[in-house]
């Protein structure tokens, strides 16, 4: 036998890291070829790394959530010997680069080789006596409600009305020549069951990589939030109207698109706003495309795709873009490219927008749209009160580089253009 080492590889782009997010086998383990032995995780892309050879795990190089040097050895197998190569380091596999994080497949369930037994025959069974009509008293259920709140039982109670139905009167009569039952005594209360043990979670793979994100934006960027108030009604009897046109031949629209076009047509008003601050080289570049981040949840925690170019983009271009990446995100193809360089972001929790949020920008970023859910709130115009459809828009901005005065304006435009749907589509 000889031992054959799996090195980890050169995945590309640059990367001379990984964190190792999952192994898929483990010391013991037989494998076969091309058979996937872990995960890793470059960026926010997941590479399956498989097995070139044949034969059993020795040794694992490193625990989930450690950080792995490209080189540095991933996995030990013992393989059967070859002629002339016993312990010759092997050649690296290096699968192309999937941003899917792998999910173990569990192993089928063998169905029981048991049959169910056999129903005796029709013939065979013995009918069940049906309880019998007249057990169950004649009553409405008006007065079996009355019943239950005075505590009487029916069965008690002689009924005066059409084949012994027991009327209103009767069951007044009754009560008030039967003392009430009294309340049974209390049951002592359950013993609360013994508290669940501590449950400890590693942060690892993706959810790590936003915890860093996270903190490093918190840490680098003094946050100034703005909310505001906006009167979607106009828009969305817009979006409805647009729905019920072309629909069913260039697809339906949701907010996102018609939020995307507003702040495409902001942001060339505020092009400070649009762009991506460098702040240990003090430089802020502004963008002169929005690459529009889309912030989406997933299983494996939050992502933000990014629709490129969507100053260049129609509605249903956008739509159809944002709905693909978010198809993308959620089911882990996303690629790096796919999730990176965007130049302004927009978030929103959708139904559950609350009514105000505190968004974190996506550094190097320097503002991020929040919306919130849209609610029907009583709203005076001309005098009456009227309902109206409300939303708000809770954004933050990097207070370095964008002073309160332009983000307020920035989020009133948005809020101009929403209300005046018309506005979005004069450039």
């Amino acid at each position: 036998m000889g031992i054959h080492i799996i090195k980890m590889p050169d995945i590309g782009e640059g990367i001379a890291e990984v964190e190792l997010v999952e192994w898929r086998v483990k010391p013991g383990d037989a494998v076969v070829e091309d058979q996937i032995l872990a995960d890793v995780m470059t960026d926010k892309a997941t590479v399956e790394i498989p097995s070139p050879v044949v034969g059993t795990v020795l040794a694992l190089g490193g625990e989930v959530g450690q950080t792995l040097a490209v080189g540095a050895e991933l996995i030990r197998l013992e393989v059967a010997d070859a002629p002339g190569a016993r312990a010759t380091p092997p050649r690296a596999a290096a699968p192309p680069p999937s941003a899917a994080p792998s999910t173990p497949t569990a192993a089928p369930t063998p169905a029981s080789a048991a049959k169910p037994p056999a129903q005796p025959p029709a013939a065979a069974r013995v009918p069940q006596p049906a309880a019998a009509a007249s057990d169950r008293p004649i009553a409405s259920p008006a007065v079996r409600r009355r019943a239950w709140e005075l505590g009487v039982d029916l069965t008690r109670v002689s009924g005066s009305g059409l084949g012994g139905r027991i009327m209103q009167a009767d069951l007044d009569a009754h009560a008030a020549h039967t003392p009430r039952a009294t309340t049974a005594a209390p049951q002592p209360a359950a013993v609360p069951a013994a508290p669940r043990a501590d449950e400890q979670i590693r942060i690892t793979g993706l959810r790590r990589r936003i915890a860093q994100k996270m903190q490093e934006s918190k840490r680098r960027i003094p946050h100034y939030s703005y909310v505001e108030e906006v009167d979607v009604t106009e828009l969305e009897a817009l979006r409805a109207r647009l729905n019920e046109r072309h629909g069913t031949t260039r697809g339906k629209l949701t907010l996102l698109p018609l939020l995307a076009r507003a702040i495409v047509l902001a942001c060339a008003e505020f092009p400070q706003v649009n762009a991506r601050f460098d702040d240990e080289a003090g430089v802020v570049t502004r963008s002169g495309a929005v690459h529009l981040g889309v912030a989406t949840q997933t299983d494996a925690g939050l992502m933000v795709p990014v629709l490129r170019d969507a100053d260049r983009r129609d509605l249903w271009a956008a739509m159809a873009e944002i709905v693909r990446l978010a198809e993308s995100a959620r089911t882990g193809k996303a690629s790096r490219d796919e999730l990176s360089g965007s130049t302004i972001t927009l978030t929103s929790l959708g139904a559950l927008g609350g009514i105000v949020t505190t968004p974190v920008i996506n550094h190097p970023e320097v503002a991020i749209v929040g919306v919130n859910r849209i609610v029907a709130r009583p709203v005076i115009r001309d005098g009456l009160i009227v309902a109206r459809q409300m939303m708000n828009l809770s954004s933050s901005f990097d207070h370095r580089v964008v002073d309160g005065m332009h983000a307020a304006q920035f989020v009133q435009a948005i809020r101009r253009l929403l209300e005046c749907p018309a506005l979005l589509f004069v450039e």
